[in-house]
């Protein structure tokens, strides 16, 4: 450590940097971070300045495309960004929006109402973290054209001629010094994403193109009248509606905007339920969040008690009226308040009176005027709550006292020695065979083993309280202290790990499966945190005389035999009981060589729709998404 009397601090130590410099310096400050969610950022940066337009009532088509080597192009028809000098920098506005922080129009309300976006920094941001960009633009009956590299004007801009088109085309290369983890855009991600902005900006045509294989472009359009009631049953789709009709709220108050849109299903889930703010998700929820639950709450409490539907005194709590629930709640606000920099939870007090307003007045009459439809959803929430006060007795029997409680249901559990939550871990596998390999194989120290018994529960197909009678579901939840439901606490989980540990066959991807849907449904903080992982187990041992290399798919085996002389000796593992415990440690636990996947949720509406699809009862849809990602999951390295 440097002698603090010798240490040197004063002016020439302070650093100032100038344009864009500190977002080249530190790009995750602007875009979260640098690595494949960082670079897909870059796109919706673009994007959100196209439907700001749109917002504005001056743009009804945008269209996305990836172009060879990964090149990004988006063009609006919108009014074109100015190409006049700006009073300030006397350079054209379009440089300066492009060079310079917080320059653009989404601060003067005369000219944008309400937009998405990072205030004004996203088109410079972008600019910078890319390696070449170009900006055309379509204004006044002209064609006007400015280049970039690495975040500096390359080409002045310039007139090209006449035009009777009208908008912005921006097109750019991500800069591969930033994004050294990848330059690869998942088309998957940004359609997605494309189709959500579809339904939240209703008559707003999209469309996104893949053209870097020329074998196989990929073109999709988007454009949904009805848009968040379509979102709705979108989202639906997969499930069966209880009632026919998706209820539909619109209204504005204090210049912010609200579309609302609702409709029960006959599932159990009730954490689905979606806020938006100017298009962008709130995954945390807000005060929009909370004034629609608040009111949805209260509405169908009054209505159950005056519609003479409810027994003496009862009542429904908010959870028993959200079981079964699909909700979009988007608000066009014009100066957001967030808490955090991410935008996750939207903090505008106004924003819970006014959904809250919006929403009463337009549920009561919905109710009013489908008496059968409320009726439904009334005896909906009444079995919720029937199911819900079961939960509360079943739940009793979670409550882990030691590693190996009197119930017995933890009895398989091999516990580790260290109580530390943040060095232990603990690997859920499947049987006892393998379940004897992880045991021997393990560090006892930070290692727990808990083998679970065949196929655990589809809790896509049953109640919570249904769920707590199975033993495999009682075993996690008792071994991973953080009870479940209401009870459920994040600061009791004795294990910093979790970690899915299953054959690397079709029958243990069945299984890992079925643990991420009771995972994804009952214990989300769970993943939200960061603490499930999924492990993985070779396929192949690969011996050539006193040499052992494993594999973990097909293409690695070939791989290491094509650099092998002779002939080496290849054993297939069919599950993990085949491996001795020092080959599971070496290839699979050794926190010095194993791989571990961390389990994340980038877009928590796709996750649940995909494992509605995967693990309900719609067996089409289920067969058409086979067939569509047949090939993804055969090259997928799980």
């Amino acid at each position: 450590m440097e002698n603090r009397e010798n240490a040197k601090y004063d002016s020439s130590n302070i650093q100032i940097l100038e344009g864009l410099e500190a977002v080249k310096k530190r790009p995750g400050m602007y875009i979260g971070t640098t690595g494949p969610r960082g670079l897909h950022h870059l796109v919706w940066e673009i994007v959100d300045n196209a439907v700001d337009e749109a917002l504005a009532g001056y743009c009804d088509t945008i269209n996305v495309e990836i172009l060879p080597d990964n090149v990004i192009r988006v063009t609006d028809n919108g009014r074109g960004i100015p190409v006049d000098t700006h009073p300030k920098t006397g350079r054209p506005s379009v440089e300066t929006v492009y060079t310079t922080l917080h320059a653009g129009g989404k601060f003067d309300h005369n000219s944008y109402k309400v937009s998405g976006g990072l205030h004004g920094v996203g088109a410079s941001v972008v600019n910078a973290l890319s390696s070449s960009m170009t900006v055309e633009i379509h204004k006044d009956n002209k064609c006007y054209k400015i280049e970039f590299d690495h975040g500096f004007v390359k080409k002045e801009l310039t007139c090209l001629g006449e035009t009777e088109k009208s908008g912005t085309i921006v097109t750019f290369l991500a800069d591969p010094k930033i994004f050294e983890e990848s330059q690869e855009y998942e088309f998957e991600t940004l359609r997605t994403r494309i189709q959500q902005l579809a339904f939240l900006n209703k008559g707003l045509k999209f469309t996104i193109a893949d053209t870097r294989d020329e074998s196989k472009i990929i073109h999709k359009d988007y454009c949904y009248e009805g848009g968040v009631r379509e979102y709705v049953s979108f989202l639906n789709q997969d499930k069966k509606a209880i009632h026919p009709q998706v209820a539909y709220f619109e209204g504005q108050l204090e210049n912010i905007m609200v579309e609302i849109a609702m409709q029960y299903n006959d599932g159990y889930s009730s954490d689905n339920i979606y806020p938006f703010t100017n298009n962008i998700t709130n995954p945390e929820g807000g005060t929009h969040e909370e004034g629609f639950k608040t009111t949805l709450t209260r509405v169908l409490n009054n209505y159950g008690k005056t519609s003479n539907i409810f027994k003496k005194d009862e009542s429904l709590t908010g959870e028993d009226t959200r079981e079964g629930l699909v909700a979009i709640i988007s608000i066009k606000h014009p100066d957001p308040q967030f808490e955090g920099q991410t935008k996750a939870k939207l903090g505008s007090s106004d924003a819970r009176r006014v959904v809250g307003t919006i929403m009463s007045e337009g549920l009561e009459r919905f109710l009013m005027e489908n008496p059968s439809a409320a009726k439904i959803i009334i005896e909906k929430a009444l079995t919720a709550q029937r199911a819900r006060l079961a939960a509360k007795k079943a739940r009793e029997a979670t409550r882990r006292k030691s590693p190996l409680d009197s119930l017995g249901f933890a009895s398989k559990l091999a516990d580790c020695r260290s109580r530390d939550a943040n060095k232990a871990e603990i690997y859920i596998v499947e049987g006892d065979s393998a379940g004897g390999s992880a045991k021997q194989g393990r560090d006892s120290e930070f290692q727990a083993i808990l083998p679970l018994r065949g196929k655990v529960l589809n809790v896509e197909k049953t109640r919570i309280d249904r769920a707590l009678q199975n033993k495999e579901i009682l075993s996690m939840i008792q071994a991973f202290g953080t009870g479940i439901g209401e009870e459920f606490n994040l600061e009791n989980l004795r294990y910093k790990k979790i970690i899915i540990m299953t054959d690397a066959d079709v029958d243990g991807a069945h299984i890992r499966t079925l643990l991420l849907t009771f995972l994804f449904r009952y214990l989300k903080p769970l993943i939200e945190n960061g603490n499930v992982y999924i492990a993985q187990p070779p396929l192949f041992k690969v011996q050539s005389g006193k040499t052992i290399q494993y594999a973990y798919q097909e293409k690695e085996m070939e791989k290491i035999l094509s650099e092998i002389n002779g002939k080496p000796t290849i054993q297939r593992y069919k599950g993990l009981g085949e491996m001795n415990p020092d080959q599971l440690w070496e290839t699979t636990m050794d926190p010095e060589t194993r791989t571990l996947l961390l389990v994340n949720i980038d877009d928590a509406i796709e996750a649940d729709r995909v494992f509605t699809m995967l693990m309900g009862d719609d067996t089409e849809s289920r067969k058409d998404f086979i067939n569509e990602n047949a090939e993804y999951v055969k090259n997928l390295d799980i």
